[in-house]
């Protein structure tokens, strides 16, 4: 029996109830399922009851425990972490429980862990598209990427821990993750059906009355339906149980995610559109935020402008896995209606209970 640990507890609450819910909607599908233990770490009692009817193992707790982290991983043969891809006292109290299983019991285990295309993050603050295209074939681009950038911190110390051979670790970056989630996890309130950023600009323009951008919105990303980013942790999955020698891990094991790209303009442009037709907003055409809007929006003034960055990338090495996503930009574009008309009926219902 192969025992897994989903670790879709970190922060932020959002994120990993979103991917980690949907990695676990399809385990919890898997043809081999029945020879899979699946223990998640959750926050509260009430979610730890809603799993129990799914016959996932739960855990009370946070990231704020690191003992209790580092022996849930000790625990485990594979590890998904699927959360703040910059907690790192929250890895290293996983990378500890994992050498600690490799001591003890001789097993090597597995890390699979969701970080990010913020990684490739440049100071574009929107006024700019980069030609710089990384590519998964050649993790040299990505290892000489600084510590400074976001995520690098948690994904040096994960490599790292590979390179001292007491795990294998698979870092799988995303751009951009798009797309609402149902089905029986959304329905027991244990996975959010919406993601974290499209629903933030979303908001953004809700609460302006028109839609923003950071500078002149020209900045490129890629991005990916959240249902084929969930294939691709199955796919990687099914091919460590078949052959773990056949698939590239530790320096060489980053998997990027991604089939298209858009720039934050025509992000904006799109989210415009769709509040003009339900008569939210005063213009389809997105203006540019000042500096007291983007640290607003932003949380900080850094993190504001850390949605006007170029992180363009190929997904080359995960789809010689096997992955073929076929969702493309313009399916992206589409979804921002079907998000911007559903988080206004959230809106006006929960405006209708305040009254």
């Amino acid at each position: 029996m192969k025992r897994l640990k989903t670790n879709s507890y970190k922060t932020p609450e959002r994120r990993k109830r979103y991917v980690g819910g949907s990695v676990l909607a399809l385990l919890l599908k898997h043809p081999d399922k029945e020879k899979f233990e699946i223990t998640a770490l959750v926050r509260s009692p009430q979610r730890a009851a809603s799993l129990d009817r799914f016959e996932v193992t739960t855990v009370i707790g946070t990231t704020e425990e690191p003992g209790l982290v580092e022996n849930l991983a000790s625990q485990a043969h594979i590890v998904f972490s699927f959360a703040d891809a910059d907690n790192l006292p929250a890895i290293q109290a996983v990378l500890r429980g994992l050498r600690r299983r490799r001591e003890n019991t001789g097993d090597l285990p597995f890390l699979i862990h969701n970080s990010g295309a913020a990684v490739l993050n440049d100071d574009s603050r929107g006024m700019y598209s980069s030609d710089v295209i990384y590519d998964d074939m050649k993790p040299e681009e990505i290892e000489a990427l600084p510590a400074t950038q976001p995520h690098r911190a948690v994904d040096m110390a994960i490599v790292e821990a590979d390179e001292r051979g007491y795990l294998r670790s698979y870092i799988v970056m995303p751009g951009s993750v798009y797309g609402i989630v149902s089905g029986p996890l959304v329905n027991a309130r244990v996975q959010n059906p919406y993601a974290r950023l499209m629903p933030h600009f979303i908001r953004c323009a809700l609460d302006r009355g028109e839609v923003g951008m950071v500078g002149l919105g020209k900045s490129i990303w890629t991005n990916v339906h959240i249902g084929e980013l969930a294939d691709l942790y199955i796919i990687l999955l099914d091919k460590l149980l078949a052959n773990p020698q056949a698939v590239a891990h530790g320096r060489q094991g980053y998997y990027f995610a991604e089939n298209g790209e858009h720039t934050w303009g025509q992000l904006s442009l799109a989210i415009g559109i769709a509040l003009e037709r339900v008569g939210i907003s005063k213009s389809v055409e997105p203006t540019t935020l000042n500096e007291e809007e983007v640290a607003k929006y932003g949380g900080t003034l850094e993190k504001g402008y850390a949605l006007g960055t170029n992180a363009r990338c190929r997904a080359n090495r995960s789809r010689a896995l096997g992955w073929k996503p076929t969702k493309t930009t313009q399916d992206m574009l589409d979804s921002l209606k079907e998000q911007s008309e559903a988080l206004i009926m959230e809106q006006q219902a929960k405006q209708t209970m305040i009254m």
